[in-house]
């Protein structure tokens, strides 16, 4: 009986440590919450999402390959806000957007990613950069944007397939990263990056992950996310890292709300949280999800 009780007491006092000892592992987000279903015919195929700037509230969104040069500002339920054509460019295999800054500090601008290539066969590799457009309720139909810059360049090792971007608020330079390799390769343009000549990103870290889709920055330049197919990773800057030195440590998991074939992933302007969405796959519902900070 004493040993019971002695037994018992241990068990207790181990207990109560363990429920008020902190836990490190505690996720930074709440899980994903449902905001709206995706039903569009014309965003089934979804695989860039950025929040816009100049558009409180509202994302921009497009397709992938197989679909046309069209970019579209959509609401949080889901629908078409205002349609936008990339004129006189083709649709080869667009697979991220982002908004940050650029040449005209007092602009915003929206960014591109002409970057995928499923084969690994060509050689050169786009990014459209154009400043943000505004919502215009007074214009119906598709808009035409006709001032846009590219910046062409080639991977600094070989062909592949990159399906991730993200811009550096603090210093604009851009990254891409690979998709199929294990560990991935994350390559650098930097700042000032030219849109007359072709350039070259250089190959300046890996991580040991794979199938990277998408990336996003935080507005505040201290936070990324990064996913897969199956996670999402975190990484939060609180040493004043440069974002390859802070790409170099390790991420947080956060709980993923799992998608049929989820390919996009974006920060809220206001930091409060992110977006996901995922490509109609296999007549599986799709739905935008936003993670709120805890």
């Amino acid at each position: 009986m004493k040993y019971l009780s002695s037994l018992f007491a241990g068990m207790l006092l181990v207990f109560c440590s363990t429920k008020k000892a902190p836990n490190n592992n505690e996720p930074d987000f709440r899980r994903g919450k449902r905001l709206a279903e995706l039903k569009l015919k014309n965003l089934k195929e979804v695989s860039g999402l950025a929040a816009s700037v100049g558009n409180p509230g509202l994302l921009w969104a497009h397709n992938d390959s197989g679909n046309g040069p069209d970019i579209y500002l959509i609401d949080k339920d889901l629908s078409v806000r205002q349609h936008y054509i990339l004129v006189g460019v083709k649709n080869r295999d667009w697979e991220d957007i982002a908004v940050g800054p650029g040449p005209d500090s007092t602009k915003n601008y929206v960014y591109l990613g002409e970057i995928g290539d499923n084969e690994a066969k060509y050689p050169l590799k786009y990014i459209y950069r154009f400043e943000e457009p505004i919502l215009d309720s007074t214009q119906a139909g598709a808009i035409s944007i006709t001032d846009f810059e590219t910046i062409t360049f080639r991977l600094s090792d070989q062909q592949k397939d990159t399906e991730a971007l993200l811009i550096d608020p603090k210093t604009k330079d851009l990254l891409v990263i690979s998709k199929r390799e294990d560990p991935v390769n994350i390559y650098q343009l930097k700042y000032p990056y030219s849109t007359e000549d072709t350039i070259t990103a250089r190959q300046v870290i890996t991580l040991p992950l794979t199938q990277i889709v998408a990336a996003s920055c935080s507005p505040n330049g201290d936070e990324i996310l990064m996913k897969n197919y199956a996670h999402i990773y975190y990484w939060r800057n609180s040493a004043d890292m440069s974002l390859i030195d802070l790409l170099k440590t390790t991420p947080k998991e956060i709980p993923y709300s799992m998608e049929p074939q989820g390919e996009s992933i974006t920060w809220a302007t206001d930091n409060s949280g992110f977006f996901t969405i995922s490509e109609i796959n296999e007549g599986k519902k799709s739905f935008l999800y936003f993670y709120e900070r805890k």
